[in-house]
């Protein structure tokens, strides 16, 4: 087992209720996101990621912060942490089809090796320990309002089976080590997800959409355009995932934005925040690829007193300027962000 150590006395105490949490992937587009709440409430925060598809420059600012550590590893690896471990946020797995079926052995590893891993680490600190689930458990869902207690409609050989069926063992998992062995653990079924810091390429709707009318380009749409998807900005997500940690229960809950909206209209929106008309074009629909998602979060509300507070046109007004940047694209010039 590696034991996981940086320079020593690099770590500083923070507020009052000061903890420390652990957080795989954070480095990714979501984990940086939590990572800078954490830090921003006091916490101290050991970020731990392999840099498959985190990056360096979503933590940058943190590394200079004196209750940031990041340590890059594999959690796929056994491991330890010397010293205390309050929380872990496991968030470590891709998430987008494009990188998680480029090693979809690895990325299913993630899941299960990764939270056992991470399950031993919460047992062996006496941590709580919160897993970042995915709505993808539900599959091509064949209810248009999916709640937790519905079973879901999927495909266990697929090209979306290695990150679909991997999530559902850790679920799994993380049911079986509260259940029997008493450890405090959480699950989180999140729903698709955008905001500032995700990658260009990272493969998925918002930021496909976001990219090609920047560059110029006619946005691609798979199917006919008449499958929904439901989209929560980062920051109502990250409050979702921090309220969820802090509550007593261990069951699922779903963390998204109930607003359904087609691809054509997502697509729409998109050209009218850039005041620009994109052509479209249309491929053929990926295998397995859902047709419908929205979540039912009334278990969120009344357990966390959490509901999403960012609709999709104020959340791509901040995300598309993040998208300009890493472009190059100077909005002030090429078009105004209408609002």
């Amino acid at each position: 087992m590696r034991d996981l150590v940086d320079e020593p006395g690099h770590v500083r105490r923070g507020l009052p209720g000061h903890k420390v949490v652990v957080v795989a992937g954070g480095a990714g587009f979501l984990g940086s996101a939590l990572c800078a709440r954490l830090i921003a409430s006091g916490q101290t925060v050991i970020c731990i990621d392999n840099l498959l598809t985190g990056s360096a420059d979503n933590i940058a600012t943190l590394l200079r912060h004196p209750r940031f550590r990041f340590i890059q590893h594999d959690i796929i690896t056994p491991f330890t942490i010397p010293g205390r471990v309050d929380e872990i946020y496991n968030l470590a797995c891709p998430a987008s089809p494009p990188r998680y079926q480029a090693d979809p052995i690895h990325t299913f590893r993630t899941s299960i090796d990764g939270s056992l891993n991470l399950l031993a680490l919460a047992e062996r600190k006496e941590a709580r320990v919160l897993l970042t689930s995915t709505s993808e458990v539900y599959g091509d869902p064949e209810i248009p309002l999916q709640s937790e207690s519905y079973r879901g409609c999927v495909n266990t050989v697929g090209p979306r089976a290695c990150y679909d069926e991997g999530k559902r063992a850790a679920e799994t998992l993380f049911w079986e080590y509260g259940a029997h062995r008493g450890l405090e653990t959480r699950i989180a079924r999140i729903f698709n997800t955008y905001g500032p810091q995700m990658d260009p390429a990272d493969g998925r709707v918002v930021s496909n959409f976001i990219v090609q009318a920047l560059s110029g380009k006619a946005l691609t749409i798979y199917g006919d355009g008449s499958q929904t998807r439901s989209f929560c900005y980062v920051s109502d997500l990250v409050d979702g995932l921090i309220r969820l940690m802090a509550s007593d229960e261990k069951m699922p809950v779903n963390l998204g934005n109930p607003g359904e909206f087609t691809m054509l209209e997502l697509a729409e929106k998109v050209q009218a925040k850039l005041g620009r008309r994109s052509a479209i074009v249309f491929r053929p629909l990926p295998q397995d690829d859902p047709r419908q998602r929205r979540p039912d979060i009334t278990r969120a509300r009344l357990l966390l007193g959490w509901a999403p507070t960012v609709p999709l046109d104020r959340g791509l007004e901040l995300t598309i300027p993040w998208f300009a940047q890493r472009l190059g694209v100077d909005l002030q010039h090429e078009t105004a962000l209408v609002s």
